[in-house]
């Protein structure tokens, strides 16, 4: 109730997305964040408190202490912002962060659901959330979340998630614009869950994608079962 109505502290966590590269720490101006020090992929804390006041926040690599990214943060009461590492040239990262501000209706019980593309092998993707089943392929069915860019999230950074009622969806991933699926799998809601889905390259299949959830209150990342 206190995200909802803009009364609660800002609240941050950190996605490590970076699949080649090494143990990260995130810095709050000159402080390793507790919950997220020498972290590899895969990984997601969850939101933790911080307080109103700007700061940078640094990402830098655990063992040589090269910094990875800065992002300049002056957060808002109600507000949750995600950083990210996510890949950058060879095995380094870099970071990107986003911010949802979390404007859910008091009486809604749906859950909050949100893309991130980390997979360089669909530079920009459609997610399609639909029933079981369901075959993308008719031109009247359209993307739930359109043209994600690599490195970026749908929807947009500073627009809320999308809002789903409970159940189970069949996830498809195409490249933005076509219906060339590049992952399918099966996304179970519950009522009131802040969900994050990350396309990473899927190690196994040249080319190919796989797509890890983020369930805010649930230790870690867990890979969508295919569907």
């Amino acid at each position: 109730t206190d995200d909802r109505l803009d009364l609660a502290d800002p609240a941050v966590r950190f996605v490590h997305a970076a699949q080649n590269a090494p143990a990260v720490t995130l810095y709050r101006g000159e402080s390793a964040q507790s919950d997220v020090t020498n972290v590899t992929f895969p990984f997601a804390s969850n939101y933790f408190d911080v307080s109103t006041t700007n700061a940078d926040w640094t990402l830098k690599n655990t063992a040589t202490l090269a910094v990875l990214g800065t992002v300049a943060l002056n957060p808002s009461r109600g507000n949750k912002y995600t950083f990210v590492a996510v890949p950058g040239a060879g095995v380094d990262a870099s970071l990107v962060m986003f911010a949802d501000p979390y404007n859910k209706s008091l009486s809604s019980d749906k859950s909050r659901v949100r893309v991130l593309n980390a997979s360089s092998a669909a530079p920009s993707i459609d997610v399609y959330l639909s029933a079981p089943g369901t075959d993308i392929s008719a031109a009247s069915i359209t993307p739930t979340i359109s043209a994600t860019a690599y490195k970026s999230v749908g929807p947009a950074s500073g627009n809320d998630s999308i809002e789903l009622s409970a159940g189970s969806y069949r996830t498809t991933v195409t490249l933005a614009g076509t219906k060339t699926v590049v992952m399918v799998g099966q996304l179970d809601l519950a009522s009131n869950k802040d969900v994050l889905l990350i396309t990473v390259p899927n190690t196994l299949s040249v080319g190919a994608t796989k797509a890890l959830v983020k369930i805010e209150g649930t230790a870690g990342l867990t890979e969508l079962p295919a569907n």
